[in-house]
């Protein structure tokens, strides 16, 4: 379970050895509404700007392995409160490091990005099993991903650096095929003119964007408890004074995103009561309303029905951490 406080002004604290989240409310006695979780079924707290926690909170949560993250508006993580017995091991960041700088970065990195665009063109062609007035539109899509793959399957070089401006140029031509197609078999309502991020200008992006920050709360803490260093990246290192190592991971599990969102507007579940424009008018984000139906459904789609991975059911959630371990695992050559 994750707690999420988003309300301006609730406060988490702690009362009965349970986490206790209270929240303003005219129509509750005394005006404050009170909602208990208990720790032991509690993986990861989350809290947005304007809300506030106890010492007594964030003890209970070191005690039983809780992460706490403080994100901004739109979901991507401003920083985390971690116990202190993480997996990490120098030896898995010292080969993580060296693997930056060898051959073996380039076949990680080659490796996410065909699977992500794989990805995206396993998403198309069930587009089109229910799509059939689109046949057309969507095989020359399909085509057209299926050659970038190829693409980038037979990039070459001695380090990332020397592939790096191709490999970018290839999967932005992707993207762009993909979001492209995504628009074009949504409803017209719901279209988008491509892919805007941070400040979205559409619903969609919207939604797509805080999905992306959800997933990559849990993306770097799958690759922390693996002991992989976040910082250090193999495509991503020289374009981000960031989690780098987050972003290279994510590429491949973008898709579980994608699918929550596109979800959500084909089945016309999203109005307005879920998005609102920024006060300066720079861009769109999610309501209360938006956050909370977002969560629950991706949190779902994420821990909820498994998958077939590796001649085994699992879910989504537990694919990614499973993920992490063999990343490091292969870079300690087990």
């Amino acid at each position: 379970m994750e707690i999420t406080v988003n309300t301006y002004g609730a406060y988490l604290h702690v009362k009965d050895e349970m986490f206790d989240i209270r929240i303003k409310d005219a129509d509750a006695p005394n005006g404050v509404r009170s909602e208990q979780r208990a720790a032991h079924k509690v993986r990861t707290i989350v809290l947005s700007t304007g809300t506030m926690l106890s010492a007594a909170a964030v003890k209970l949560a070191l005690k039983n392995n809780i992460d706490i993250v403080f994100v901004e508006s739109d979901g991507h993580p401003l920083g985390r409160v971690w116990h202190t017995k993480l997996g990490s091991t120098t030896k898995i960041r010292k080969r993580q490091l060296e693997a930056s700088l060898n051959t073996e970065g380039v076949s990680w990195v080659k490796k996410w990005i065909v699977q992500k665009v794989d990805n995206q063109l396993d998403f198309v062609k069930d587009l089109k099993k229910h799509r059939a007035q689109h046949a057309d539109f969507l095989n020359d899509k399909i085509q057209r991903l299926e050659a970038l793959i190829v693409s980038i399957q037979s990039l070459e070089g001695q380090t990332v650096g020397d592939i790096a401006d191709t490999l970018r140029g290839l999967e932005g031509t992707a993207g762009r095929l993909y979001f492209e197609t995504l628009s074009f078999v949504l409803p017209k309502e719901h279209q988008f003119s491509g892919r805007s991020m941070r400040p979205a200008k559409d619903a969609f992006n919207a939604f797509l964007n805080y999905a992306y920050g959800f997933l990559y709360r849990r993306t770097e803490k799958a690759l922390m408890m693996a002991g992989v260093d976040p910082y250090v990246g193999f495509i991503h290192r020289d374009d981000y004074n960031q989690m780098s190592m987050v972003f290279d991971f994510i590429e491949p599990y973008r898709a579980w995103a994608d699918e929550s969102v596109f979800r959500l507007f084909s089945a016309k579940k999203i109005n307005k009561s879920h998005t609102e424009a920024f006060a300066n008018g720079t861009g769109i984000g999610l309501t209360k309303e938006g956050k909370a139906l977002l969560a629950e459904v991706f949190t779902n789609f994420l821990d909820g029905d498994a998958i077939r991975h590796k001649n085994r059911n699992e879910k989504r959630g537990n694919i990614l951490q499973l993920d992490a371990h063999a990343f490091a695992n292969q870079l300690l050559g087990e």
